[in-house]
């Protein structure tokens, strides 16, 4: 179960990059951002009733805490720089470089869990940034992929480093509150209420920091636009209802390296979808790449 609900999650957030993206173009990454979390916390609070006859999870104080903060670091301010990275240099390029949020997760895992890394923790790190690099670096001198200007790869790269840092981090928050939190006279709270907890706390976040940074007026004014809206209830069914919910499932009944390594297939899983989407070739260059950054991942969550 655990297993194929990671690989599920990889496709999913695959295709919710591709529409969030698209929709971004239209009214920006903040709007969607703002508008796909509440979408999800209504889906999630809809679901949260249906299954479990309430809106509120039963959780700890320390689960609600620690899930909460998971919920800031990596589904706001992480997804913050994820639309961010979508935007500035495209969905394939932006979901490769968020590939790199299992390197943070082992460099936090390690910060906060006293994970040591070894030598070949330290092979799949470089692989993996080799992979990386070597994408984001490459010319834009294929016809078939929209040219992105340096500015805007260098506001890409920032903004899916930023993505990828928030993203790594939120995943060894969320399990310790998901399954550690609890104490010896709890227990570990269930994925939807984990996951409903976290995206609460991540929608109040990010609707602050629209209102902090006086943008509410144009967030307001995005709604107007059916199209993008409509692409980011699609992003948000696909991405934050189903996908993070089907993450949850899949640390709690799989093998966390097994399913970070198989959530870790959304840069090779986006790559059909935009040639289905919009007959987008990627170049040798572009799948030796995708390639090397799995590679790099699997090796350093197998070892």
């Amino acid at each position: 179960m655990g297993e194929t609900a990671a690989v599920a999650t990889a496709v999913l957030w695959a295709t919710c990059s591709v529409l969030f993206a698209a929709a971004g173009r239209r009214i920006g990454a903040l709007s969607v951002n703002a508008y796909r979390i509440i979408m999800a916390v209504a889906l999630l609070g809809l679901t949260h009733f249906v299954v479990f006859h309430t809106l509120v999870p039963d959780a700890s104080g320390a689960q609600w805490f620690y899930l909460g903060l998971s919920g800031v670091c990596g589904l706001a301010l992480g997804d913050f720089g994820y639309f961010g990275a979508l935007v500035f240099i495209g969905p394939r390029r932006g979901t490769l470089l968020m590939g790199m949020a299992p390197i943070f997760a082992a460099i936090s895992g390690y910060l906060i869990l006293n994970e040591v890394l070894g030598l070949w923790d330290i092979v799949g790190i470089a692989l993996t940034l080799f992979g990386v690099t070597w994408v984001i670096l490459e010319k834009d001198e294929h016809p078939n992929e929209a040219s992105v200007s340096a500015k805007h790869k260098v506001y890409g790269i920032l903004c899916g480093l930023g993505g990828g840092i928030g993203q790594g981090l939120g995943l060894v928050v969320s399990k310790y509150g998901m399954l550690i939190a609890g104490g010896n006279e709890g227990q570990a709270l269930n994925a939807l209420s984990s996951t409903f907890i976290r995206m609460l706390v991540a929608a109040a976040t990010v609707w602050l920091l629209v209102a902090a940074s006086g943008k509410l007026p144009m967030v307001l004014r995005a709604r107007k636009d059916r199209n993008a809206i409509t692409r980011t209830l699609a992003g948000a069914v696909t991405g934050p209802f189903v996908g993070v919910w089907l993450s949850m499932v899949a640390v709690t009944y799989a093998v966390a390296a097994v399913a970070a390594t198989l959530m870790a297939l959304q840069p090779i899983a986006v790559i059909p979808i935009l040639w289905l989407a919009y007959r987008q070739k990627t170049s040798r260059r572009g799948i030796v790449g995708a390639a090397a950054a799995f590679t790099g991942v699997a090796i350093l969550f197998l070892v």
